[in-house]
């Protein structure tokens, strides 16, 4: 059977990919940022799965305003990276597993939960910019990527508690997979940060780390929380914090005895006005 043996949690800075691709990464303005990254490029050198779930957001690449789903999981065979306006990144294709994949739609969807399901679309940074900070600049992932797209942008967008049982349901679906994948899951976007109107450039330093320790200690808890704490809190793009439930759902705690071992955490801002978090937890 397969198993999820760990989640990663990362900020998608679109301006950290850019400093990649750009060779700015040693300048003093990002060397932190990347400094934050070195363990975890060895951590998943050492620990490399067969298979990522990566939960991201869609910034109107693949999905727009005039039809946005509110969870989509790419069941193709290959993703290319996005045009955002000024060419795609010069990153690697994205592998998918299409057999996996569709298990996990099926069973999710028994589940009752409501999955649109794609077979064709393009990945924007949103799903790169995790894979460059964890990989580096390679000519191929290290493994396939399960693309998982969950609408935070126009409202109404999923609650906390529906994305931490979503988690849930994905682990039970990994769990009946006849196959012995190992699997992680990947939760991306935030941290604190807001790119318009009067409160552009929020961070809110305290609140995040506070996210990060109940993240951790007290993942249900933490699902309770409403929209409004994390728009007041953490700006409006911070609701993209809701996507790390997903993969906090997914650990095997709530299934047996113990929290997950913390193998990393980093906070780090300014980056491009938003702050950064990242953690690694593993299963016992």
């Amino acid at each position: 059977m397969a198993r999820i043996t760990a989640s990663v949690y990362t900020s998608h800075v679109p301006a950290i990919g850019a400093a990649l691709d750009l060779g700015k990464s040693g300048e003093p303005y990002w060397q932190p940022v990347f400094k934050g990254y070195e363990f975890s490029r060895q951590w998943l050198g050492d620990n490399t799965p067969d298979v990522i779930f990566l939960v991201y957001n869609d910034h109107a690449t693949a999905f727009s305003l005039e039809m946005i789903p509110t969870f989509a999981i790419g069941c193709a065979a290959e993703f290319q990276p996005a045009d955002e306006g000024w060419g795609p990144r010069p990153v690697p294709v994205v592998r998918g597993h299409p057999e996996l994949a569709a298990h996990i739609a099926q069973s999710v969807i028994q589940d009752d939960f409501d999955l649109t399901i794609v077979n064709r679309m393009p990945v924007d940074h949103g799903l790169t910019v995790p894979l460059s900070l964890m990989c580096g600049q390679v000519d191929a992932w290290p493994c396939p990527v399960i693309p998982f797209a969950v609408n935070v942008v126009q409202y109404p967008v999923p609650s906390g508690r529906r994305c931490y049982t979503l988690g849930r349901a994905i682990r039970k679906a990994v769990a009946s997979y006849d196959a012995p994948l190992k699997v992680q899951v990947w939760g991306t976007g935030g941290m604190s940060h807001q790119l318009q109107g009067p409160r552009a450039g929020l961070i809110n330093r305290e609140w995040d780390n506070a996210f990060l320790d109940r993240l951790i200690g007290d993942p249900q808890g933490l699902a309770a929380m409403p929209h409004i704490d994390y728009v007041r809190e953490a700006g409006s793009e911070g609701i993209e914090l809701v996507m790390w439930l997903i993969a906090r759902g997914a650990m095997g705690d709530e299934a047996g005895p113990g929290t997950p071992r913390v193998a990393h955490r980093f906070y780090h801002v300014p980056a491009s006005n938003t702050a950064v978090g990242h953690l690694i937890l593993e299963n016992r």
